[in-house]
């Protein structure tokens, strides 16, 4: 069994009260979770404040505590343990309590605003068609190999992180690929990680609710190439005028990817249709070749590039890579077709985003005959970023033939205001095509029985999710299933 003093190796220490021999049966940043000689670390959450509950984890038989500021009354035989910064502590904790299992796989980590998801299930895919068993850490689901462990959180907490990437070295894992958000960054989440390589995708308007300004959400997604070893990679698209900026301090070996400049790793779209696409992927280590993947559209060639450049860059033959790429399958909720069998074709994507939104149209736009209908149904969420909203409004409105404004997840807010700040982005010119239905089944029921053979749907903004939250409560709501109810019902008409 570890001590305190094995599990505090590397975490910068202000003041020590207490034994450190002491042994530790768990880690915990939650008091409810504390247990008979666990250590609770107080955490200043962006909710509560864990300094609150070190009396209560104490009670429960907490016998050593982390802190960054301790407490005026002290347990007798409890070690109390003085840090600067508790979560960044937290993280360096967790991964000496599980034997650091970051350092005994190659770990990838991807950020991004879009493409995060795409990018590990395509990595996570690609080394099990390689041969590798491989760890997956994303927003639908993480992975050991092809066992599937549902998570609540783009990128879970350091105690959890930690725990899964132990479990992975145990069913022996040698690779592992995570989404890193920029709120898993900056809340030190990953503290303590051994990172092999990084991944940028991209970055536009996101998650300004949390970082207030997009200059802080940029600061975010840097921290994660600061903080890169120098036997590590850091991979960035430089069509994003931001991919240089990522790297300007990183001590990584910097390499970059694009369809538009010279880079190290470069693609050209030969084909793009609802079938696929086809790429000429050429490169430093690599001559020309012309290769057909089963995604679509520009924003999946980047992210199929990225992929084939981290897999080089992990010392994979090119051949071999592409040979192997061309046969994986998207995420799920990621540009996921549905059809109606009277052919309607709908599409689910989980562009919540003004960028994605316009990149998932623009791709419909290019791989449409014209003699089609495009109709794009769009909500945004609730105590979320309320600037991109008429932004939202505005891109479906002006890349669709008809929009129906609907509901996300509304969480706490009234779903009908969330639609009438969407509607103030709605131009004059485009105000006839719009329509607003509050009801998110009834809003893509309608989509529908407006679509005609040929047609296009498009459901934006929840993807892969099975749920809508309303008022706090999770409605089981998931856009691929609604969509194949409603196309049999009226196939039994």
């Amino acid at each position: 069994m570890k001590t305190l003093k094995d599990i505090l190796y590397g975490v910068s220490l202000k003041a020590v009260e207490g034994s450190t021999d002491l042994p530790v049966s768990a880690v915990h940043f939650d008091s409810r979770r504390v247990e008979e000689g666990s250590v609770f670390v107080a955490v200043s959450g962006t909710q509560v404040d864990g300094h609150q509950y070190i009396q209560t984890a104490t009670e429960k038989g907490a016998t050593s505590v982390v802190c960054e500021q301790t407490p005026d009354e002290k347990q007798t035989g409890v070690t109390y343990v003085e840090v600067a910064n508790s979560a960044q502590a937290l993280g360096q904790i967790a991964a000496n309590f599980y034997d650091n299992p970051s350092a005994k796989l190659k770990l990838v980590a991807v950020t991004g605003t879009n493409g995060k998801t795409t990018v590990v299930t395509l990595l996570h895919q690609l080394f099990m068609r390689l041969g590798y068993l491989t760890g997956l850490l994303s927003t639908v689901n993480n992975k050991i190999n092809e066992e599937v462990i549902p998570s609540t959180h783009t990128t879970p907490d350091a105690v959890q992180l930690n725990a899964l990437l132990a479990e992975m070295v145990k069913q022996g894992c040698t690779h592992a690929f995570m989404e890193a958000s920029s709120h898993a960054i900056v809340q030190h989440r990953m503290a303590g990680l051994k990172v092999a390589g990084a991944i940028f995708t991209n970055i536009s308007h996101d998650h300004l609710d949390y970082h207030k300004t997009f200059e802080e959400y940029i600061k975010a997604k840097k921290k994660l190439f600061d903080d890169l070893p120098k036997n590590s990679f850091a991979l960035v698209n430089t069509d994003d005028k931001r991919g240089k900026i990522m790297v300007q301090n990183t001590a990584a070996q910097v390499k970059t990817f694009s369809l538009k400049g010279v880079s190290d790793f470069k693609a050209k779209v030969l084909t793009n249709s609802l079938q696929g696409l086809e790429l000429e992927i050429s490169g430093d280590t690599i001559t020309s070749q012309s290769v057909w993947f089963p995604l679509i559209g520009d924003f999946n060639a980047y992210n199929l590039l990225a992929t084939f450049g981290a897999a080089v860059l992990l010392n994979e033959e090119p051949e071999e890579v592409l040979t192997q790429l061309s046969g994986v399958q998207p995420a799920r909720g990621r540009f996921e077709q549905v059809h109606s069998g009277n052919g309607v074709t709908a599409i689910v994507d989980y562009s919540h985003t003004p960028d994605a939104l316009k990149n998932v149209l623009k791709t419909i736009q290019n791989v449409r005959t014209k003699n089609e209908t495009v109709i794009c149904v769009v909500g945004c969420g609730g105590d979320r970023d309320k600037g991109k909203r008429p932004k939202m409004a505005a891109i479906a409105a002006e890349l669709s033939d008809k929009a129906i404004l609907t509901s996300d997840n509304p969480r706490s807010e009234d779903p009908e205001e969330i639609i009438k700040d969407m509607q103030a982005g709605v131009s004059a010119s485009h105000y006839k095509k719009v329509i607003a239905i509050t009801n998110r089944r009834e809003a893509i029921k309608a989509a529908i029985m407006m679509a005609e053979e040929g047609d296009i749907i498009l459901v934006a903004g929840k993807g892969h999710e099975t749920y809508q939250e309303i008022k706090g409560v999770k409605h089981d709501f998931d856009d691929k299933q609604v969509l194949n109810e409603i196309f049999h019902q009226l196939r039994q008409r």
